[in-house]
């Protein structure tokens, strides 16, 4: 092979496509950076501010709720939960450590009077049977009190009539002695003689009475004392009676045995609630009302418990003074005392409690707008577009808001979805 063909072969370099590129001054290359900084900062805040006002965010109108502000009456009211209660349900106890004997059972219908349980009670049966044993004793010991004063009487007035008797003879004597003393038969010394026992026969006399008289008195006392320690043992035995009587456990109304609180034999302390018994025919609610709206509720307000399908008419009869569990309990009465049929003892209902009456205001249906912007402003829509703008909320209820400022009649409030809106000024409406 000839030695031409081994020549090596001259390699292209790249110095054909360099570029002399020529770099600015320190000073310009920094002035161009700061343009150019400014310029973004301005294109940034011209497509915020673009965005923000021309209705570039768009939400689609099947996901809003839209209402209609209005001017009427507001009612502000408060929805709450209630069970259904026997107004008349009284619970009765057991008066004595006792055994319990039911004679009816939960369920039973009972007629006022009825016997529904019955207690043992030997500790209390005994001593029904001292006391009764004591009455027997001091009415003997007042009877024999009474014939004691009656001797005692006796004695005293005999004393009296003897010493009148005495007083009677000395008299006598005494005229004797003075007719015997005139006409020279006797000596003076007989007359004063007769004259002693005169006045002897009188003091005697006059004592006597006097004592006669306050051996009646304390007889008198001593029969008292004893009739009425007779008499206050009478009272301890009828208490025990009473009390015994109460072992047997009555119906205090008509009604039907609701629970039984305690089994049956069983032994029980005194004041163990033993049973309740349930008027079914005087129904009331017991709404269990928020302590928010605990200062606004008042007696006599009305309220619509609904019973299912049903709604009816009641008013406020009692609140109570304590608030437990956030919550504040208060009774309802159906009016003119007509209850629904079919109510059930603890039957759940729910209510709607009429709080007050605010005619001829702004309002417009209630929604989440009111806690998704504070109540600070809303979203009225014009067209297809919503635009943001402030607003003042007075009153709510259930189902409606006071507008006191911010909005006029005929306008239209997104009171749905608008938490989607991101606080934009405007949003466009996609139908």
């Amino acid at each position: 092979m000839p030695a031409s063909a081994f020549r090596p072969m001259s390699i292209r370099d790249t110095s054909a496509q360099d570029v002399r590129v020529t770099t600015p001054p320190p000073a310009n290359r920094r002035r161009f950076l700061v343009i150019a900084a400014i310029a973004a900062v301005a294109l940034i805040l011209a497509f915020g501010v673009a965005a923000r006002f021309s209705g570039s965010r768009s939400v689609a109108a099947e996901r809003l709720r839209i209402a209609e502000v209005t001017r009427g009456t507001l009612v502000r009211d408060a929805s709450v939960n209630g069970r259904v209660v026997a107004a008349v349900s009284p619970t009765l106890y057991a008066p004595v450590a006792s055994t319990v004997q039911f004679e009816r059972q939960a369920g039973d219908t009972v007629k006022k009077g009825d016997v529904l349980a019955r207690l043992v009670s030997p500790e209390l049966q005994s001593e029904l049977a001292r006391e009764r044993s004591t009455l027997e004793q001091l009415e003997a010991e007042s009877g024999s009190s009474r014939i004691a004063a009656s001797r005692s009487r006796l004695d005293a007035q005999r004393e009296a009539d003897e010493a009148a008797i005495a007083l009677q003879a000395a008299q006598r004597d005494l005229d004797r002695t003075e007719r015997g003393h005139k006409g020279g038969a006797l000596a003076e010394i007989d007359f004063l003689r007769a004259q002693d026992a005169l006045k002897s026969a009188q003091i005697r006399h006059k004592n006597a009475v006097a004592a006669a008289r306050l051996a009646g008195t304390s007889a008198g006392f001593s029969v008292q004392t004893s009739a009425q320690q007779a008499q206050r043992q009478r009272l301890v035995v009828g208490e025990l009676e009473r009390r015994v009587d109460e072992l047997d456990v009555r119906a205090p109304i008509d009604g039907v045995i609701g629970t039984t609180l305690v089994a049956d034999r069983a032994v029980v302390p005194a004041n163990t609630p033993l049973l309740t018994v349930v008027d079914l025919s005087k129904l009331e609610v017991e709404l269990e009302v928020p302590e928010t709206y605990a200062e606004e509720l008042g007696l006599g307000m009305n309220a619509e418990v609904r019973i299912g399908s049903d709604t009816a008419m009641a008013a406020i009869a009692s609140i109570s003074p304590e608030v437990v569990n956030r919550q504040v309990l208060a009774r309802v009465r159906f009016a003119d005392g007509k209850q629904p049929a079919g109510l059930r003892q603890n039957q759940r209902v729910s209510a709607r409690v009429l709080i007050e009456e605010k005619p001829n205001v702004l309002m417009v249906a209630r929604g989440p707008f009111v806690d998704a912007h504070g109540g600070r402003y809303a979203y009225f829509v014009d067209g297809d577009t919503a635009e943001r703008r402030p607003v003042r909320i007075g009153a709510t209820s259930v189902g409606a808001v006071e507008i006191l400022d911010g909005a006029k009649p005929g306008e239209r409030i997104v009171i749905a979805g608008s938490d989607g809106f991101g606080d934009a000024e405007a949003v466009t409406i996609a139908r």
